[in-house]
């Protein structure tokens, strides 16, 4: 089944204000028979938004209206593609007691969802690691180089496949080399493969999936889908289911990447 797994809505501040029958369209015109709507899920309560413009994700007040909206849609467009309700969440360490609360209660209205890391914490501050490159090379330099950065992250990855949060954890992990969203511009030394290796025998250990994310491939400072060609063979060779996701922000935005992703 064509499936886009990971898409965005009107409901994301920093998206487009796209209807959600625009999307619709789109993916029904691409041929896509199967939809996940992944909005960003409002932050762990206590957190505070670190990005320069502060609209990292929805707010606990819009959810319920979320969640209706797609209830109108699945029936608007019953028969014609099947449509998920779905999270993005966010993994931010130290808050999982919080997530795991968010989740007992908003996982019993989820069809699909991914879990993603967006956020690093440093010394009790959390910084947004693809906000901007610019935002992205004072980070590393308050870690001391792209390198620590790196590292910092694939740990943090390996916190949200292995921590406990819940019933309902999201059974897909989001985008496992999005550090790499500025790596033309700001390389690490080396491509961390015992690292990215160690998260994918997990990953295969927890019998989770993971976002073949194509959005990777339109950004001028990455031009490769997260993660690239090696590590998605390498997960095909260890049975990890990949599912294919746009990360669409805008319904233009649809079916981005696959013809650059080499296993489609």
């Amino acid at each position: 089944m064509k499936k886009d797994g990971h898409v965005h809505t009107p409901y994301c501040p920093h998206g487009s204000k796209d209807s959600f029958e625009e999307y619709i369209e789109q993916a029904i015109s691409l041929g896509f028979e199967e939809i996940t709507f992944a909005e960003h899920a409002p932050l762990p309560k206590g957190f505070t938004d670190t990005t320069p413009t502060k609209d990292s994700a929805m707010n606990d007040d819009q959810l319920e209206a979320y969640f209706d909206d797609l209830e109108r849609i699945k029936a608007k467009y019953h028969g014609r593609i099947k449509i998920n309700t779905g999270l993005e969440v966010d993994f931010i360490e130290g808050y999982e007691e919080e997530i795991k609360d968010f989740l007992n209660v908003a996982g019993k209205r989820l069809d699909d969802a991914i879990l993603s890391v967006h956020f690093l914490k440093f010394n009790h501050h959390y910084d947004c690691i693809d906000y901007s490159p610019g935002e992205f090379e004072k980070i590393a330099n308050k870690y001391g180089g792209v390198d620590e950065i790196y590292k910092k992250y694939y740990e943090t990855l390996m916190l949200s496949i292995t921590s406990d949060l819940g019933p309902y954890k999201p059974k897909r992990i989001g985008h496992i080399t999005l550090i790499r969203k500025f790596h033309q511009k700001f390389p690490a030394t080396h491509e961390f493969k015992n690292e990215i290796e160690n998260v994918l025998n997990t990953i295969k250990k927890y019998n989770y999936e993971i976002d073949y994310n194509g959005a990777g491939t339109k950004k001028p400072l990455c031009k490769e889908p997260y993660p690239p060609d090696w590590v998605a063979e390498k997960a095909m060779q260890l049975g990890i289911p990949l599912v294919y996701g746009s990360d669409a922000h805008q319904r233009k935005e649809l079916g981005q990447g696959r013809e650059k992703m080499k296993f489609f």
